[in-house]
């Protein structure tokens, strides 16, 4: 194994936003099976240091590999554009307007029926966007124009968030 692998490469797997969740699953697997530093007890405590470091060094690619939006923000960061989600707050005026209406939708919400009236909505927004990444990243490789999306669904994820804490409150 390359330590200087992306994370693509570690799991032997393409360089894409579409991946199939059990070829990940499956793959994660094996590389722990390999790295785990039980199977090199034989061979001291060096060898079992580099093996906690490949373990974790495979756990982190896979929650970025598994999670559609980190995926789809390491993709844009592999190519040289940066999500930058925490200095670069501009967002477009349409999507900003959603966001007031779902915030005013989530604050006047009296029931769970509205509630979850409001999360299908946010739901249905979320697989647009997720629709956007894959043509962004997959089909036309425009990782820059793919920032937009991602950045989008951070922001969908954030809120999904909030509607599902309003949620248990009714539970």
């Amino acid at each position: 194994m390359n330590f200087q692998a992306d994370d693509f490469e570690l799991f032997g797997i393409a360089r894409q936003f579409t991946q199939d969740r059990a070829t990940l699953d499956a793959r994660w697997k094996t590389l722990q099976r390999e790295a785990h530093p039980d199977k090199f007890s034989s061979q001291g405590a060096a060898a079992q240091r580099v093996a906690m470091q490949w373990s974790v060094r495979i756990n982190e690619a896979y929650q970025r590999l598994k999670d559609p939006l980190k995926r789809a923000a390491y993709l844009c960061e592999l190519h040289g554009a940066p999500v930058n989600a925490h200095s670069n707050t501009a967002m477009p005026a349409p999507f900003l307007m959603q966001q007031l209406e779902w915030r005013e939708a989530l604050d006047e919400a009296q029931s769970a029926e509205a509630l979850n009236t409001l999360l299908d909505e946010v739901q249905a927004y979320r697989q647009q966007l997720l629709q956007q990444c894959e043509a962004f990243l997959d089909q036309q490789h425009a990782y820059a124009k793919a920032v937009e999306p991602v950045r989008s669904m951070m922001f969908v994820e954030k809120f999904t968030q909030d509607v599902h804490q309003r949620l248990d409150q009714f539970e």
